[in-house]
């Protein structure tokens, strides 16, 4: 999200200079008016401030047809892509720049976006949102509280309706499981700037950047590389490690030129090691299998001419200090600056077990969040309060077990809008 500010002598002149620059789809966030007072009112005119907010987010574009590699994985069979002349790739590789897929090719240019997706889209979400809310004051105002007035028709909105709005969406982020701590910072770093003619638009707003500035821009994996780099996922049993490497794995070799090459070190779970070498076989890409943290360095020197390699660690309980531990050793075989962790974790996991997970990592690496599993669950509360908590970059979210689909990015503005109930 872009977000400016603009001052004019009248509030139609500064949102001309907000639509001039940021274009139509700007959404204004706050209007502010200056009078002069005193004896300045003589040689000063009253102006207009206005905070201005444009969503730059990517335009949707149809993904790459994978059906003939899941099918491949169903049937369990080599897959060689249709067309592997460069034309092909490029034409591929132009296509996932534009699209929403998972992987950065230039972090530091993830805020340039096409501006044209979904036109309007964050005038259609707190549209959606407001028209959620005023039902609801519409209702209990039914019960015999002053009957609804329309914020436009009047100037000033009185303060127990303010308050009503404010409450209104403290309730809507509790029911999506946000903490209560997390909750009353947004609220009160709002209400600061709190004035008298604000309406539940305003207030809404508001609150919508707040969140969106905490959730922050996702850390995707980038593929330019000078040399080999690990890619590492960490966290407990059952959250879909090896399924989410292996839609990275098959998203990095068959729409990037990028050589890719796998690691496991799982070898606690036959199953698991037989997955992993099931889709390396049919993605054409090599997979070493490590028991222990000493054969790490023999297979990094086998890897050496690879430009990323994914490493499948074994789910360990954050209780055991020695699995912990093992892990640890693992990870010190790279150097950092050779290297990324991603805990992976399920977004059906309860909190207090989210919190003791990523706390007992947090004492052996930084790592990004990547959470499991968002179709099983109607909230994402935790997923902003382990943000919040670890101060750990979001990364990619998934929703099911289709290679290489079911995963993406974690879109803060999706997010933000099921936080405050849009999804209703």
């Amino acid at each position: 999200m872009v977000i400016k500010k603009y001052i004019a002598e009248t509030e139609d002149e500064a949102i001309a200079l907000a639509r001039d620059e940021l274009g139509s789809d700007a959404v204004i966030m706050n209007v502010k008016r200056s009078v002069p007072k005193g004896i300045y009112k003589f040689i000063k005119k009253t102006s207009v401030e206005i905070t201005a907010a444009v969503d730059d987010a990517p335009q949707e574009e149809d993904k790459p047809d994978f059906s003939k590699l899941q099918e491949a994985i169903r049937n369990q069979e080599p897959y060689a892509a249709p067309d592997s002349k460069a034309a092909r790739q490029e034409e591929q590789r132009e296509k996932l720049l534009q699209s929403d897929q998972i992987i950065s090719e230039d972090l530091d240019a993830e805020s340039v976006k096409d501006p044209v997706k979904e036109q309007q889209a964050i005038e259609e979400k707190l549209s959606s949102l407001q028209n959620l809310l005023e039902k609801q004051v519409m209702h209990s105002q039914d019960a015999g509280e002053k009957s609804w007035e329309n914020p436009e028709e009047k100037e000033e909105e009185p303060q127990d309706k303010l308050g009503t709005y404010f409450q209104l969406i403290r309730d809507k982020m509790l029911d999506n499981e946000v903490l209560e701590e997390y909750v009353d910072q947004i609220i009160q770093a709002v209400e600061t700037g709190k004035r008298k003619d604000w309406t539940l638009d305003n207030i809404l707003a508001g609150v919508y950047q707040k969140i969106i500035l905490k959730i922050g821009q996702p850390h995707l994996i980038d593929v330019r590389t000078k040399k080999t780099k690990y890619i590492f996922f960490i966290g407990p049993t059952g959250v879909g490690k090896t399924t989410t490497i292996a839609k990275i794995a098959s998203t990095l070799k068959l729409t990037k030129k990028t050589k890719v090459a796998l690691i496991t070190s799982d070898t606690y779970r036959i199953a698991a090691v037989e997955q992993l070498k099931t889709y390396a076989n049919i993605l054409g890409i090599p997979l070493e299998v490590v028991y222990s943290a000493e054969e790490m360095e023999k297979t990094m020197d086998k890897l050496k001419d690879y430009d990323l390699v994914l490493v499948d660690t074994a789910g360990r309980s954050h209780q055991n200090s020695e699995q912990i531990h093992d892990i640890r050793n693992l990870l010190q075989k790279v150097p950092d600056e050779d290297k990324e962790v991603y805990l992976v974790l399920s977004a059906t996991t309860k909190y207090k077990d989210l919190v003791n997970i990523s706390q007992a990592y947090s004492k052996i690496t930084e790592y990004f969040l990547v959470f499991t599993k968002l179709d099983e669950t109607d909230t994402v509360g935790n997923i902003f309060n382990i943000r919040m908590l670890t101060g750990a970059s979001l990364s990619y979210a998934t929703w099911g077990q289709n290679v290489p689909d079911d995963i993406g990015k974690i879109d803060a503005q999706k997010m933000t809008k099921q936080l405050l109930g849009g999804n209703s």
